[in-house]
């Protein structure tokens, strides 16, 4: 619904619910609260003078967020932590004393974004893991279909079509291990103080060292890691940040070169993204069937590998341990970054699971060109019949450009068969020429390159997690 103000088009157009549900207000507060109960049930556990009861009155009171007296708090106190503080304390009138107790705003803000983006990553792999099972379907289907290989998109030596797709898989397969990656090492800030020394902590525990460090195994323990940083100043080192958008930036390079493909292809009639029944190619021109989906997955692709930049100049410029120009970057890069890639894998995995192949086109794309590839394979046969290899070799180099002009300059078929066979040189007939010309001879192992490559690593992928394959496509917006 049109309002009168700006809303970010990844919110309104493009990312998925469940993402944009990931970063919003809910979500990032009741998680901050979750680090105030988990803080105050650790402190107690560890001997300081918080009750159970002042735990429980915490717990209860997790999710009823007044968001208009947590702005009038920050409007008078000008801190956004310090205003839920006292919001979460009027809720909470017997634990007020004790929230927040040793901890600087960081301890909620910086855990609660590394939370976030973990997240995050978990969305991300799964939907990748949804891709890779929509075209894993694809090449399959089309592992021997032989279509034209380009080099500097000039036509090269035959590929299939079902290969091709594999390339397209091979690298979303190495962003899904930096996923992996990234969410099996991810770790808490902790409970690290103002500067990172921990010092608030040791006093509460009266100097007892071992109590500040069992104090971040239980924080961590709660929200579910498996460990925290082991050295910081008041933030985690911002490279976290750049770290997990450089793996985002990864995924939107894959996506954009498949996307890229698809354009060029479409381009050629070969394969089409999905064109729905009442779809409008264009306001002007009512035959055309543009590749919007993919052009979208491009122009949103370029967002995130531009956006990736953002952390890694933040990280950069900190000074030693800790300065707040990180602060508003921050809140809108890593957000729009993960909204952003969502959308991506959303439309990627809308097209990869309706792609039309048009097998004619394909076919008769490689029959024009298949001559000059067949005329090492005819040379090769006229040598066996007692020709001279360097002799024809030369003969094939010049009526090859004879018949390139035909083509380019004249507009005419591809004849190289018909003037070899006028040749006396090569002492073959049209017929035996043409046997040639069937294109599964060009593939070289292509089918099997594809079965391999879908059995021995993708398959293992898919079984892995089996149990978001069944999810239902994300419907696109627009």
């Amino acid at each position: 619904m049109p309002t009168n103000t700006y809303e970010s088009p990844l919110s309104s157009r493009y990312a998925s619910e469940e993402m944009l549900y990931l970063f919003s207000a809910d979500k990032k507060f009741s998680t901050w609260r979750k680090l105030w109960v988990a803080l105050a049930r650790a402190e107690m556990e560890l001997g300081l003078p918080v009750t159970q009861e002042q735990v429980d009155e915490l717990e209860a009171h997790i999710y009823d967020i007044d968001y208009e007296k947590a702005a009038q708090w920050e409007k008078k106190l000008r801190h956004d932590v310090m205003a839920h503080v006292h919001t979460y304390g009027e809720l909470c009138p017997k634990a007020m004393p004790i929230i927040h107790l040793g901890a600087t705003s960081c301890y909620v803000g910086d855990n609660t974004d590394v939370i976030l983006m973990r997240e995050g990553l978990i969305l991300v792999r799964n939907k990748l893991v949804q891709v890779l099972d929509a075209l894993a379907k694809f090449a399959r289907e089309y592992k021997a279909l032989p279509t034209l290989g380009f080099t500097h998109f000039q036509a090269a030596q035959l590929v299939t079509v079902g290969k091709r797709a594999s390339l397209w898989m091979n690298d979303l397969l190495l962003d899904l291990e930096e996923v992996e990656h990234r969410i099996s090492t991810l770790k808490l800030l902790g409970s690290k103080g103002t500067t990172g020394t921990q010092a608030s902590f040791l006093e509460l525990f009266n100097g007892d060292h071992e109590k500040v460090k069992e104090l971040e195994r239980k924080i961590a323990k709660e929200m579910g890691f498996d460990g925290v940083v082991p050295v910081s100043g008041q933030t985690y080192s911002r490279k976290m940040d750049y770290s997990v958008l450089s793996v985002l930036s990864g995924i939107a390079q894959s996506a954009s070169k498949f996307a890229t493909d698809m354009r060029l292809l479409c381009h050629l009639k070969e394969v089409e993204e999905p064109f729905e029944k009442n779809q409008i190619g264009s306001s002007a021109m009512p035959y055309k069937r543009n590749p919007m989906r993919c052009e979208r997955i491009c122009s949103l692709a370029r967002y995130v590998i531009v956006d990736a930049g953002n952390p890694a100049v933040t990280a950069a410029t900190q000074w030693f341990e800790r300065t707040l120009d990180d602060s508003a970057n921050k809140r809108i890069s890593v957000p729009e970054a993960f909204l952003a890639v969502d959308a991506i894998l959303n439309i990627y995995r809308n097209v990869a699971s309706g792609l039309v192949v048009h097998p004619k086109v394909i076919e008769k794309h490689v029959l024009e060109e298949l001559p000059f590839m067949a005329s090492e394979n005819i040379m090769m046969d006229a040598v066996v019949r007692g020709g001279d290899r360097q002799e024809l070799h030369e003969r094939i180099r010049v009526l090859s450009q004879e018949a390139g002009r035909n083509v380019k300059d004249l507009g005419l078929s591809n004849n190289l068969i018909d003037l070899i066979a006028a040749d006396p040189a090569f002492g073959m007939t049209k017929e035996e020429l043409t046997a040639h010309l069937e294109p599964s001879r060009y593939i070289g192992r292509c089918p099997e390159q594809v079965e391999e490559f879908l059995t021995q690593e993708v398959q293992p992928v898919l079984e892995k997690y089996a149990g978001v394959l069944g999810e239902k496509e994300t419907e696109l917006k627009v």
